[in-house]
């Protein structure tokens, strides 16, 4: 029989795909208008036709230059329960977590470029080629269809990223590197491939850059974990210049774990080693993955995947005498510790166990604290100091405090720096805003104080919501009041301004008790 291969197709059969304004430009195999097909031979498909065929019967010969379809319904009927050729690929994953899968490439066909074409940012910056979104999407079909050729004889070849910067809250600078739009493209078909068998592998605690996990799922995992666990001390926990660290071997033999398709790892590789463009010259990366390209935050979970997450697992059922918890968002990490004994010998192993795979923990973003249940007493009895310390995580304060009745509670609230950062980078733009219509300017602000809630605004945060609006209107005033030395804009009429545009400071997200229940909850359903 001959093997069918999976090619893009429209869904509603009509060439549009889900998306609005979105094409797709490929369609299934048939018997076109003008086309010269082969012969039509009526016959019966196998009886089994998942496994190998219990009876092979003459079957129908395809158009010319059109490939067979993969995972093709027989019926509309049977279209439920047939599983997509990803769908497949974790299957199989999940059943044999040691299990290598020698060919993948092919699943990066023609709909999944597309898809990931669409998925892209239209107004990004460009790579080093120059070629914008737009552009490449103005014969679309042919740049694909090239892409996809020189993909899978082993044409392609990886475009250095071009290096630019953007400020840190602490003032510094954070390298990224911009991908060229085609390695874009890729990255992104060739990350949802290596998805379906990571996705499998990757542990519970493990929260950055994966689909369907965002970072209040980690925060509130945090919390809880604190709070039901008995955690009396925090290492909170962050690796040095992590993406630009990573060791390229080390790198290709963690993937070798799980891939053994050398053409995909020969892609992979090039990425790697592809360089980065800056003030117009070429430099060589021989450790390190662009922050910012879209493959990066897979190859940085599969590397700490093996670096860290495994060997935490492994450490804190075999040698931790009391409890440990660990939540990792990315390379910052939390780690919760019942004694302190454990704490002190786990954060010279883990020195011990980074530093091997040419990784060290940063010096000043280290920390190991007092925090947890017995914090606030152990703090004044020991310590000798007023309260415990506090740490950072995902842009929040975590601090020890008590419920109105009395029991130990971990509060959260805006980190002061990035409170701070969000506040200047709103009244640098505001000010190139200065003259641009009143009702243009109140529709950005409310776009920004939305988003701003949309995230920040969990129990417990409510004061620095209400502040972060107050401000926000006292910049907007005195900018209003600037733009003429003869206007004058009273408080009142500014009051009125605030209540039609701003929205009030409210609580949006649930208590992290509530979002887990109900994450637990979905899930036993979904079963």
């Amino acid at each position: 029989m001959r093997e069918n291969r999976e090619i893009p197709f429209s869904p509603s059969g009509n060439g549009t795909g889900g998306r609005a304004g979105k094409v797709h430009f490929l369609k299934p195999a048939m018997n076109e208008n003008g086309k010269s097909d082969r012969s039509v031979v009526p016959a019966k498909r196998p009886n089994k036709a998942g496994e190998p065929a219990a009876e092979a019967v003459e079957g129908r010969d395809l158009t010319k230059e059109n490939a067979g379809q993969q995972n093709t319904p027989r019926t509309q009927s049977r279209t439920e329960g047939v599983p997509s050729a990803l769908e497949r690929v974790r299957q199989a994953a999940q059943r044999n977590r040691k299990e290598k899968f020698s060919a993948l490439l092919h699943h990066v066909n023609l709909m999944r470029l597309e898809d990931a074409f669409y998925s892209l940012n239209e107004r990004a910056s460009p790579g080093v080629d120059g070629v914008t979104w737009r552009e490449y999407q103005r014969d679309l079909e042919a740049n694909l269809r090239d892409l996809h050729d020189r993909v899978q004889r082993g044409a392609y070849r990886a475009k250095p990223s071009r290096r630019a910067y953007i400020p840190k809250p602490d003032g510094r600078q954070r390298p990224l590197g911009i991908a060229a739009l085609e390695d874009k493209i890729l990255q992104r078909a060739v990350a949802e491939v290596l998805n379906a068998i990571y996705e499998v592998d990757f542990l519970g605690f493990s929260y950055g850059f994966r689909p369907g996990r965002q970072a209040h799922q980690a925060l509130d995992a945090l919390t809880v974990g604190i709070r039901q666990r008995k955690i009396n001390w925090i290492l909170d926990a962050d690796i040095r210049g992590y993406f630009d660290a990573i060791d390229h071997d080390w790198m290709m033999k963690f993937l070798e774990h799980r891939i053994a398709d050398g053409r995909m790892l020969t892609i992979i590789r090039r990425w790697l080693k592809a360089g980065v463009v800056e003030d117009g010259a070429w430099k060589a990366s021989e450790v390190g993955s662009p922050q910012g390209s879209s493959i990066s935050p897979l190859l940085a979970n599969v590397y700490l995947h093996y670096v860290l997450d495994l060997w935490v697992q492994w450490w804190r059922g075999h040698e931790a005498q009391g409890d440990v918890i660990i939540v990792r968002y990315a390379d910052d990490f939390v780690i919760g510790f019942q004694h302190e004994a454990d704490a002190k010998r786990f954060l010279e192993e883990l020195r011990a166990r980074l530093k091997k795979f040419s990784l060290e923990l940063h010096p000043e973003k280290t920390r190991l604290i007092r925090f947890g249940h017995d914090a606030r007493q152990d703090t004044r009895r020991i310590d000798g100091r007023r309260k415990p310390e506090t740490f950072d995580f995902l842009g929040f304060t975590h601090y020890c405090g008590v419920t109105r009745k009395g029991a130990f509670q971990v509060w959260r609230t805006t980190a002061r720096k990035r409170f701070r950062a969000r506040i200047r980078a709103v009244k640098d733009e505001l000010w190139k805003r200065m003259h641009q219509p009143v009702k243009e300017q109140a529709r950005w602000l409310r776009t920004v104080i939305q988003g701003y809630f949309a995230y920040h605004a969990i129990p417990g945060n409510y004061e620095t919501l209400a502040a972060f609006r107050r401000i926000l209107t006292r910049i907007w005033y005195r900018t209003l009041m600037r733009r003429s030395q003869k206007h004058r804009l009273l408080w009142p009429r500014m009051g009125k301004l605030r209540d039609r545009w701003f929205p009030r400071a409210r609580i949006l997200h649930p208590w992290p008790e509530q979002r887990l229940a109900a994450m637990i909850q979905g899930k036993s359903r979904m079963r």
